[in-house]
């Protein structure tokens, strides 16, 4: 008989309220939210986690990620990264299919689910890849199995880019289930590498990246992805948008869950700005670019004001020698889904978010809009994915603290306060004070559709 763990004392932060209670977990579910008192037959018989002072919250849902399995293992794989998503408080993720080979049917899909089984210690769930000739793989997709289909209207990595029109108007008119988009006009970012490669060859700055991919090429796809969800009445999903131009193309007049267009901001489009490029170099070359502080601040503001749906990372992992390449050689991309939710703190510290909006974006709506199955909140009956934090804690991110496979993270050297202390998948203990448990692993995460 499973007597049940007692996260006792809590500071809970869950569906806009901020309350002190505890949490009863048993058999992987929330068997029970006590706001008032305890039951003294539960305080004899459960196994009792003082939380006293300490804030909890749903495990984050972070619904876009590259963990790079298989065919790319040198950068990351699905255990070392979801390992690291543990320890920052994220307990499922949905990753993406630029992978190798690229996940366009439905068998190499499956493929990703198995490996994730044996693997990954949190839930999980796997985009299938659109590109120019598998709409009838596409139109197999389980809606209620597998989180959404990924389009590339922009082609960041290998050949998935989504360039024919009669496709993509088959695939919004067609598809099953929410489609998510990488927007960024291949033309435009082609004509400005030209002109730009002219001015300085090998020579290039990182700086110039944002004037290369720049917003103009983010708002003229993203407002064709925008044209035609609503001429099909498409369920779209703006994946990691990074301009203030974007932001018109968004409303904030239904609730979330009620948009058949959402958006998403990435944690570096609302931490980092072109002034960084001087410093940090290819470290924060991303697709797409991190622009400029107006930018930025606007990102932030649509946040607040319930124009942006969801923070997440676009976690996506390089080497450091690849990363070290001339700015022309470097891949874009990098590790954060360790660190997402400190980035969030951290910026909740300096007055601009609070605890309950970070919430809501990252655990709560990610939730309501993939139509996740029992997850997100702090609800009896729901899967007990759960982050314990410690709102006081100092901590200096450096290689040895680093989970991702890669070893390295923009932040190296910066001291965060706050730190998750404790997390639960399905209602198991997995990370606890920088130990954990490997026996449990993560579920496949289902959606009601």
């Amino acid at each position: 008989m499973d007597v049940g763990i007692l996260i006792k004392d809590a500071i809970i932060i869950n569906d806009g309220f901020e309350v002190q209670g505890s949490v009863l977990i048993k058999d992987g579910l929330i068997s029970n939210v006590f706001l008032k008192y305890v039951p003294e037959d539960v305080l004899k018989s459960a196994e009792i986690i003082d939380a006293t002072g300490k804030y909890l919250i749903p495990g984050i849902i972070d619904d876009q990620v590259h963990f790079r399995e298989p065919g790319l293992t040198h950068k990351a794989d699905i255990y070392t990264e979801a390992k690291a998503a543990v320890a920052g408080g994220v307990t499922s993720y949905m990753e993406m299919p630029n992978t190798n080979p690229q996940t366009t049917t439905q068998e190499l899909l499956e493929e990703k689910y198995q490996i994730a089984a044996e693997k990954s210690l949190a839930n999980y769930s796997f985009f299938i890849g659109a590109n120019n000739d598998n709409l009838n793989e596409l139109l197999k997709t389980d809606p209620k199995n597998v989180c959404g289909i990924k389009v590339f209207m922009g082609s960041s990595t290998g050949n998935m880019l989504v360039d024919n029109i009669e496709t993509l108007e088959q695939i919004f008119k067609q598809s099953p289930l929410l489609i998510a988009t990488h927007c960024e006009d291949e033309a435009t970012i082609k004509a400005n590498m030209t002109l730009y490669l002219e001015k300085y060859g090998d020579q290039m700055p990182v700086s110039c990246h944002p004037l290369i991919r720049s917003a103009e090429a983010c708002y003229k796809s993203s407002a064709l992805a925008v044209e035609l969800a609503k001429k099909y009445n498409t369920r779209l999903h703006l994946l990691h948008l990074s301009s203030a131009m974007e932001m018109g193309l968004l409303s904030n007049h239904v609730p979330a869950k009620d948009k058949r267009i959402t958006g998403e901001v990435c944690v570096h489009h609302l931490w980092f700005d072109d002034r960084d490029y001087k410093k940090y170099g290819n470290r924060i070359k991303w697709n797409p670019a991190v622009k400029s502080q107006n930018d930025k601040e606007k990102l932030m503001e649509a946040l607040l004001n319930d124009t942006l749906d969801i923070i997440a990372t676009d976690h996506a992992p390089h080497t450091l020698e690849e990363k070290n390449n001339s700015y022309t050689k470097a891949p874009s991309g990098g590790p954060l889904v360790q660190h997402s939710l400190n980035v969030m703190l951290e910026l909740r510290k300096q007055g601009k978010i609070s605890l309950g909006k970070i919430v809501q974006k990252m655990c709560h709506l990610p939730a309501d809009i993939f139509q996740v199955h029992k997850r997100g909140y702090i609800r009896e009956g729901y899967f007990a994915d759960l982050a314990l934090i410690d709102l006081d804690k100092k901590w200096t991110v450096n290689t040895d603290n680093i989970l991702y496979k890669c070893k390295w993270s923009p932040f190296e050297g910066y001291t965060f306060t706050g730190r998750v202390v404790q997390t639960f998948v399905n209602g198991n203990l997995i990370y606890d004070y920088g130990e954990f448990n490997e026996s449990k692993k993560g579920m496949r995460l289902t959606f009601d559709r």
